[in-house]
This record gives C-alpha cells, structure tokens and sequence, in this order.
C-alpha cells in the first residue's frame, strides 16, 4: 500500500515514505498467539460438555476469540498499515487512522529544528523518535520512525536546501572541480 492519493501536489515528490516501526506489532502478534493458544486449550473441555452445552461454549469460544483477535490484532496491523510519514522536497506529511483519518503538513519553510532521540534498544532495532520544531508552539514528535537519522537528514538537507536551516557543515560543502547534480544528497534522492 502506498501513500494516500491526492497528498502530493503538482510537480512535488516523495524523497521518503515510512510507516511506524515494526516494533509496534510485537505485541499484537504475541497477544494473537495467546488467544489462539487459549481458544485451543478451552475448546477440549468444551467438547466433553452435555449436547446443548458443548455447542454453546464451542460459539462461545470462537465469537469471544474471533472479536479479541480483531480488537487486538488486526485493527493494531491495520492502524500501523495506514500510517504514514512521508518527506518530500518541499513538506513533511503525515497522514493516520483508519475511520478517523489525522493529518498533518508542515513546510519546509516552516521547520526551525530537526532532532532525533534513540534510546538502546531502539538503536539495536534501527528506530527512534523524530521532533520537529516549526513555527507552532510546541514540538512535534514522531515515535518510532525507522531509520530516523535517515529521515532526520532528508529533512536537514532538504530544508537547509530551502535555506531554513544552519549553515552547511564540511560535509555538505563541494569540493572543487565537482557539481551538485553530481553528489548524491541522500539515499531518498
């Protein structure tokens, strides 16, 4: 599935696009595994029930297990599936929710600060948090953004590019004898 249709606007595109980390499954997955587990170990007791009984606790059994795998499953799988955090040359976007749909844009013209935070375990697993302070009054922050010091570079650059941001360090300086078009800005080029 990729981005929301009709987020773009003429001419823009997309230099990153991420949905949240897959971290944010875990959980799920293991509550799926003990639902599942459990409705296997209540569903034999239930079948030595007397003959209107064993029917009533088999339903039972399944619609209860059937509605907890929905809740705790599949809706956290498809909330993770429609977020998503896009980075193009000239915004940041945001779009999630699935009956209720947010979203959020912010200007490249309009970002102050970029910064990411990481603790150890998200270091080990590529993920972190990314805040972005604009023009509002408090920051806004991204939990969970895979490769977040790839996003908060593509976000530098691009508006440091836009001349929002510090001044470019050596690394972004060009050697003589080479060109812009040339080097290559991020890996989202």
């Amino acid at each position: 599935m990729g981005y929301p249709k009709g987020v773009l606007g003429t001419g823009e595109q997309v230099l990153v696009h991420k949905h949240p980390h897959l971290k944010m499954l875990v959980m799920p997955v293991l509550v799926g595994v003990v639902v599942i587990g459990g409705g296997i170990w209540l569903v034999f007791p239930a079948r030595d029930l007397e003959e209107p009984w064993d029917t009533v606790a088999l339903a039972s059994i399944a619609g209860l297990g059937l509605l907890l795998l929905c809740w705790l499953v599949i809706a956290p799988f498809v909330r993770w599936r429609t977020t998503h955090f896009l980075v193009t040359e000239q915004r940041v976007i945001s779009r999630e929710g699935v009956i209720k749909r947010t979203g959020l844009d912010i200007p490249m013209s309009r970002i102050n600060s970029v910064r990411f935070e990481r603790t150890l375990f998200d270091r080990l697993l590529g993920t972190g948090s990314l805040i972005i302070e604009s023009a509002s009054e408090q920051a806004l922050e991204f939990d969970d953004v895979p490769s977040v010091v790839e996003v908060y570079s593509a976000i530098n650059w691009q508006a440091g590019e836009r001349g929002q941001q510090q001044e470019p360090d050596e690394a972004d300086i060009v050697p003589e004898g080479d060109t812009p078009s040339r080097r290559k800005r991020s890996k989202w080029s």
